[in-house]
């Protein structure tokens, strides 16, 4: 299959030998499951229960709450001790609505929904109300509700579905062992997710340097012609959606579009596992396997985590610190966000836990730029960091608009080779979520405008009705009208 090659990118120490082969071993339950509310995309789900409730392992305890949301199911059986807000509960560092759940070690389920056992034969929309059911996220890290992603084959022609397992990011193997070990149900989510979609091929992409995954989903895909397993370039960021579409198709999306429009989707091998287990077995989401590494921890290990499980369980699980670390990350080095403390849960988009020591950061105080261009030749996005930068810094966030912020993926690539060590893309973070945080307020202020202009028009006609009864009112003659 011909392959095309994507603008800038880098080549980081990865670092996954670390757990690349260690199976995934499973977490033996904590004493305590902190399940946030706020684990994706968009309006926060609903609570459905109360401190001193039962609930069963599956069970819906938070129900999604708009068009662009999902439910969030129990981990395990047990009592629920708490729905508040605890200080530090999840890795955003803000507060958040979370239900704590206290297992009672039974395990037991919740009565699940039936198994659809050909998934082929029924309609789109069964596939759709299930995987929207079961929970379902993007688990690469985006963690888009998926169940509004599979509609985007109503709204446009889709003709290949990306089947994401390049796993670009330094340390992480998650994925890696995921299609090492569970081939078969990633090709049977693919599969599914496909027809849902309408698409009629499916292209799988994997790192060069994943060569048993690249051979186990090979010979897992081997009887369904529709479906191709490629290795792409060792590269970062390639296993960004929208550079992943350039490699595999040569269709560049245009800014501020999706690659659905260029009739590409793209999900993650941890997503299309679980549509497999949502469809065939009826199961919601309640866990997902964690990478835990860095030069802090004294095992490494791939874990399969319940969601709500802290980070010191899976740190325990692994040993704990071989040494004090430096800092700590949810996801990859390059992507991740650095966590406030131990207590964070493992929430759906929780792909990696990095314990990292002062070595491998390599942390130091930022110099002046020197106006060496090395950002702006690596960019992926075809964009001019050290321009954007420059105007961040004065304050001028339209004119870095006119220069595409809004199009940075927040890679981290130009940070990386970046020789004054400016920490360019926290500057994007901040200009980006400060121009979604005026657009927010335009939109609040035009509808608040709209409501009060309509009330004022809904004022002028009553007066104006009013107005044409009084006039269409026989007058009436009085009696001094009648002497006269």
């Amino acid at each position: 299959m011909k392959l095309f090659p994507i603008r800038g990118g880098i080549h980081p120490e990865y670092r996954k030998e670390r757990t690349s082969e260690r199976v995934i071993e499973t977490l033996p339950l904590p004493h305590r499951l902190y399940i946030p509310l706020q684990q994706h995309i968009g309006a926060p789900a609903e609570i459905l229960v109360s401190e001193g409730d039962q609930v069963k392992k599956g069970q819906v305890i938070a129900r999604r709450h708009g068009q662009i949301s999902a439910h969030h199911h129990a981990s395990t059986s047990g009592r629920v001790i708490a729905v508040t807000e605890i200080p530090a509960p999840h890795p955003s560092g803000l507060p958040q609505p979370t239900i704590v759940i206290e297992p009672d070690e039974r395990d037991e389920w919740c009565v699940l929904p039936d198994p659809i056992p050909d998934p082929f034969a029924v309609t789109p929309e069964v596939i759709e109300d299930r995987v929207a059911e079961s929970g379902i996220v993007g688990m690469g890290g985006a963690t888009f509700p998926a169940a509004v992603k599979l509609q985007l084959g109503i709204r446009h022609r889709i003709d290949a579905l990306l089947v994401n397992g390049a796993e670009c990011e330094p340390y992480l193997t998650c994925d890696d062992r995921l299609m090492r070990e569970y081939a078969d149900e990633i090709i049977d989510g693919a599969r599914i997710m496909a027809y849902a979609l309408g698409a009629p091929r499916i292209v799988v992409a994997i790192e060069e340097n994943k060569p048993q995954a690249l051979e186990t989903m090979r010979v897992a895909a081997s009887t369904f012609p529709q479906i191709e397993v490629v290795a792409v370039p060792v590269k970062y960021p390639m296993g960004s959606e929208r550079h992943l579409t350039l490699a595999i198709t040569g269709r560049e999306t245009p800014a501020r579009r999706l690659t659905a429009d260029l009739g590409v989707v793209v999900h993650n091998v941890a997503t299309a596992r679980a549509v497999h287990q949502a469809v065939r077995l009826g199961r919601p989401l309640i866990d997902r396997v964690v990478t835990v590494s860095g030069g802090a921890i004294r095992e490494p290990k791939n874990i399969a985590a319940p969601i709500g499980a802290r980070v010191s369980d899976l740190i325990d699980f692994c040993g704990g610190f071989s040494q004090r670390p430096e800092c700590l990350i949810q996801g990859g080095p390059m992507m991740g966000i650095h966590l406030p403390g131990l207590d964070v849960p493992v929430v759906k988009g929780t792909s990696g836990i990095l314990a990292l020591t002062a070595d491998e950061i390599n942390e130091r105080q930022a110099d002046p730029c020197i106006r060496c261009g090395s950002c702006v030749s690596i960019c992926a996005c075809g964009l001019t960091p050290v321009e954007l930068a420059a105007h961040i810094r004065h304050d001028d966030l339209e004119g870095a608009a006119k220069l595409g912020v809004m199009d940075c993926v927040s890679c981290g690539s130009c940070s990386w080779v970046c020789p004054s060590h400016i920490p360019l893309v926290h500057y994007f973070n901040y200009a980006k979520g400060a121009l979604h945080a005026q657009e927010r307020e335009h939109r609040k202020t035009e509808r608040t405008k709209s409501l009060v202009e309509a009330h004022a028009a809904r004022l002028e006609r009553i007066a104006a009705q009013r107005a044409a009864t009084v006039a269409r009112k026989p007058k009436t003659t009085t009696i001094d009208e009648i002497q006269a």
